[in-house]
């Protein structure tokens, strides 16, 4: 199952990263996972949060926000975990088109969140190899 993620569209100057923050922290908005990717004269904040909509109504005032439905795949937190999501997905031609990760509650788990090209083909293929994806609403109940 897909997560919603978002891109917020920031300009590289000093503050506006945390002014974006701030108003994610003031709407009450929890981050549970982050990646910033940027160029000379902007950056893209990819975010996962616990109330997506309510954080994009927000961020809207002040920037541009793009919703992006991602794969969030459960692992074990050892060597060797991502490589084999990485072989399944290279096995069905699927291209990962950027990732990023993060830890969850339970002990020893951690979330390879993954932008791929065919999204619908990557869940059948990750299921059907018994790599549990996370839901919106499975996010927030394990975080």
């Amino acid at each position: 199952m897909a997560i919603t993620q978002l891109s917020v569209f920031l300009e590289n100057s000093p503050g506006r990263l945390a002014e974006a923050v701030r108003i994610i922290s003031d709407a009450e908005v929890n981050i549970r996972a982050m990646s910033l990717a940027d160029t000379k004269d902007f950056g893209i904040l990819r975010i996962i949060v616990s109330d997506a909509d309510k954080a994009k109504s927000t961020l809207s005032a002040n920037y541009i926000v793009m919703e992006t439905r991602v794969i969030a795949v459960k692992m074990d937190d050892q060597a060797g975990a991502l490589n084999n999501i990485l072989q399944t997905l290279e096995k069905a031609q699927i291209n990962v088109e950027y990732m990023y990760a993060f830890t969850g509650s339970e002990s020893y788990s951690a979330y390879v969140v993954l932008r791929v090209d065919d999204l619908e083909h990557a869940e059948e293929v990750l299921a059907e190899s018994g790599m549990p994806t996370l839901t919106d609403e499975k996010l927030k109940a394990i975080l």
